[in-house]
């Protein structure tokens, strides 16, 4: 049967699959649109099953707040090349994902892809842009944090974003200055009571080991490692490191001439590395 120009057109609206794979699932379909759709979509499924061990590096890192500033999200979307991460419509769709998690509040991952945009899972318009661009595409990160004052930041490229709860409202330089520290120092945790004891059990070996390299007594191991933890929590626990925007102060310092009892409830920070 011949296959009219304006299906195939409105199936590639629809799918975002190339015009010949929409004309073919429409040969297939015999004309039946629906259908189509379903056709495109298995062939998006077999792309991402045959590309299942591929490696998606690249992608989008973005962060938001609600508008009562009481939650926030982060999120990731990858795919496998810089080309199609800084695709507007590749950009547009983890934004719209995200604007619409903001929205729901989805508990978990699995949730959120549940979730329905234009009449579709995002899971299955996930499949849709899979088979539309030819590389795999997973969001495959999402985190939320709530709080009485909420902030998020994204760097610049779309590679950095992270988020911060307070237990109280700050103004938005604040958090601003806040989430940059956080994207730029990248934190273990708040403060050192927050440190997991496998990560003080890993930095405490590596310092003995150091220092038995470094010929020291065996008797001193132990004191030498117990410093060289200590400098692991002011490099590497929020409330320790410097202020970036004031190197004289720790970021607890900041945070207690904002206001005293001012704290960091939580948050959360990721990264797509080069």
């Amino acid at each position: 049967m011949e296959i009219n120009t304006s299906d195939i057109i409105k199936l590639r609206q629809v799918t975002g699959a190339g015009m010949m794979d929409c004309k073919k699932a429409l040969t297939e379909a015999n004309g039946n649109f629906d259908d189509a759709i379903k056709i495109i979509r298995e062939k998006g499924k077999a792309i991402a099953n045959k590309r299942a061990d591929r490696v998606a590096t690249e992608g989008a890192v973005l962060a938001k707040t609600s508008k009562d500033n009481k939650f926030a999200a982060i999120l990731v979307l990858n795919c496998e090349t810089d080309f199609v991460a800084k695709n507007d419509n590749f950009v547009g769709f983890a934004i719209s994902v995200l604007d619409l998690a903001i929205e729901k509040a989805p508990a978990n991952l699995d949730a959120l892809k549940e979730l329905v945009i234009d009449g579709k899972k995002i899971s299955d318009k996930i499949l849709d842009m899979t088979a539309a661009v030819g590389e795999k595409i997973e969001l495959s990160y999402y985190e939320t944090v709530k709080a009485e004052n909420v902030a998020a930041y994204i760097h610049p490229g779309n590679r950095v974003a992270s988020i911060i709860g307070f237990n109280k409202v700050v103004d938005a330089n604040v958090g601003k200055d806040l989430t940059m520290q956080i994207a730029a120092m990248n934190p273990v945790a708040i403060d050192k009571s927050a440190v997991p004891q496998s990560v003080i059990d890993r930095e405490l070996e590596i310092g003995r080991e150091q220092a038995r390299l470094d010929g020291k007594a065996e008797d001193m191991l132990d004191k030498i490692a117990q410093g060289k933890l200590g400098k692991f929590f002011k490099e590497s626990t929020l409330v320790e490191q410097a202020f970036i925007r004031d190197g004289k102060k720790t970021v607890g310092q900041y945070l207690q001439e904002v206001s005293k009892d001012l704290a960091v409830t939580g948050f959360l920070r990721y990264s797509i590395q080069d």
